[in-house]
């Protein structure tokens, strides 16, 4: 059994315990639980587990090939007895230590970890809450086991084995126990780590053994209530920021700093040093624990049914694929991946209200529909490519009935929606690939009527020639790489609408410059490059994983333009 499935086998258990420490907190009114942060703390752990499936062939290859290479003792028959185990588990304990210890005192280890500091709530769901990119750098810290030949099975083992352990201590349901805590990470130990309090901070490092942290002088007794998070809250629920947050200020840093060693020092100072000519142009505002307030955007009823039941979805997906991706090519298990990290993505979007619930389903259909197209699931293809346009459609009504009727831009947005829609349905069987064309021409024709609104025709120039030249540049390849001759004409008229189209929506965002019709022109862009990849992918040459890069930029056109077009229609005047 792989390490996934004996994750996915343990799932059941942890929520177990989360549902049981939930009913004591109820009865003992001292509930710590949050739906949207339990969401997110779950949903980070999830993407953790399925990332892990990429880095851990990197993990586990480096440590074998360290082993095979200079062990000391390679293959002793010590390491397969009861001590010999016992000692592999305090040996990986204390590199975990020293681990975890450099991810709170160096930046870039700190980048990784802080998302498991991120949750302003301490419980079980809390521990769930794992990092994405710890596995990249983290290995290097167990490289000292496999020089004293500590065998990779042993080593995968007892990681696995201090990794549960850890997850019973994330709690505020049990107090101190005496005599445990002196020796053991507890969750009164735990409580100490998480916390940001002055006294708290970075403190009670160890996995299962608290006695490194006596060692080594990081240890703090529990003796004043803990306020938990990090100094720089993350505010928000997105999964990709939250693993990406950190990262990114780092490289702002780095980049905007005037002096070379400063631009390398930011990477490898503690977490919050800046170079000083940054921290003058740039001043972050300082800690004040008495000013800390939880992240809560409001959630009505119906979102958080939303949030709950698709959480319960992606549970099940996210089981699923860690239960059979280490057997599958990583072409299929990049392709699933990509579409349970778009699932995350939109509840935590959903939840936080950036998109509405329609805007999530119709995202999720769209990378469902990728993902069918680029497996060969026929049948949910045929399902999912028409239910998103459908979706997309009701979308639109749905805010034309809130905006007072069905105004002129959103009846054309309808019309080239509906026209798309017949495309999709035309290409998804053979023989029908003129209907299609001509159907999505027409879609184009609607959509360059609705980019027309509000502004004159084509009023970049520059906008004009470059998409005509880029539409000239792609019809004479597909010429030259056998366009059939019965399709010249029809094709030559597809480009030179779609050229248009992005025309028509490039120039008016250098017109009325807002996010809106930047937006749109964005999508533009993608169709010019989904339709390309179309045609070369058809009539020149086919191309790797054509259904992903064909469909992923099709959808990408078509959410742009869709969720633009809808957001910059006004609310009606309540008076």
């Amino acid at each position: 059994m792989s390490p996934s499935q004996i994750i996915v086998m343990a799932t059941p258990v942890f929520f177990a315990l989360i549902a049981l420490e939930y009913a004591v907190g109820l009865k003992r009114r001292r509930n710590t639980y949050r739906l949207d942060d339990a969401i997110s703390s779950i949903g980070l752990g999830m993407l953790s587990q399925i990332s892990a499936v990429f880095t851990r062939l990197l993990r586990v290859g480096i440590y074998t090939a360290v082993y095979s290479a200079v062990a000391i003792w390679p293959d002793h028959p010590f390491w397969t007895t009861w001590v010999g185990w016992l000692s592999a588990l305090v040996f990986y304990d204390f590199c975990y230590y020293w681990l975890h210890r450099a991810g709170h005192e160096t930046a870039l280890f700190w980048a990784a970890h802080v998302v498991h500091h991120q949750s302003q709530d301490y419980n079980l769901s809390t521990a769930l809450r794992q990092t994405s990119t710890g596995a990249l750098l983290g290995w290097v810290f167990y490289l000292p086991m496999a020089i004293a030949g500590v065998p990779p099975l042993v080593f995968g083992v007892v990681a696995l084995f201090d990794l549960l352990y850890q997850f019973w201590v994330h709690t505020e349901q049990v107090r101190k126990l005496g005599w445990f805590d002196r020796w053991f990470c507890s969750p009164s130990n735990h409580r100490v780590h998480h916390a940001v309090n002055d006294r708290y901070l970075d403190r009670n490092y160890g996995g299962i053994l608290i006695v490194w942290d006596r060692l080594f002088g990081s240890f703090q007794e529990e003796d004043e209530l803990c306020v938990y998070g990090t100094r720089k809250p993350l505010q928000s629920w997105d999964p990709l920021w939250a693993n990406g947050e950190v990262y990114w200020g780092l490289i702002k840093d780095s980049w905007r700093t005037r002096r070379w060693d400063d631009k390398l020092r930011v990477w490898f100072k503690p977490p919050g040093w800046r170079p000083a000519d940054v921290a003058a142009r740039f001043p972050a505002p300082a800690f004040d624990i008495a000013q800390v307030q939880r992240f809560a955007p409001p959630m009505g009823r119906a979102v958080q049914w939303f949030a709950g039941l698709q959480f319960l979805a992606l549970l099940a997906g996210v089981s699923g694929f860690l239960w059979f991706a280490d057997g599958w090519p990583l072409s299929r298990s990049a392709v699933v991946f990509t579409v349970l990290v778009v699932a995350l993505w939109a509840i935590g979007a959903v939840m936080q209200g950036r998109i509405g619930m329609g805007e999530a389903l119709f995202i999720e259909c769209a990378a469902l529909s990728m993902a069918s197209a680029a497996l060969g699931w026929v049948e949910l293809h045929r399902l999912f490519k028409p239910l998103t346009m459908l979706v997309a459609m009701a979308m639109v009504l749905g805010h034309a009935r809130g905006t007072g009727g069905l105004q002129r831009d959103l009846g054309l947005l309808l019309g080239a929606l509906a026209l798309s829609l017949a495309g999709d349905a035309f290409l998804m069987f053979p023989g029908y690939f003129i209907p299609g064309l001509v159907s999505f021409l027409l879609a184009h024709l609607a959509y360059i009527a609705l980019f027309r609104r509000q502004v004159p025709w084509f009023p970049s120039q520059r906008a004009l020639l470059t998409t005509l030249g880029i539409g000239l540049a792609v019809y004479a390849f597909l010429w030259q790489g056998g366009l059939p001759a019965a399709l010249r004409a029809p094709v030559a008229a597809y480009v030179l609408v779609i050229a248009l189209m992005a025309a028509q929506a490039i120039g008016r965002a250098t017109v009325q410059r807002s996010a809106t019709a930047i937006g749109v022109a964005v999508g533009a862009a993608f169709f010019m490059l989904s339709d390309t990849l179309l045609a070369i992918n058809r009539f020149v040459s086919p191309l790797p994983m054509s259904q992903v890069w064909v469909l992923s930029t099709y959808y990408a056109a078509q959410i742009l333009i869709v969720m633009h077009i809808v957001r910059s229609e006004p609310a009606p005047d309540p008076h």
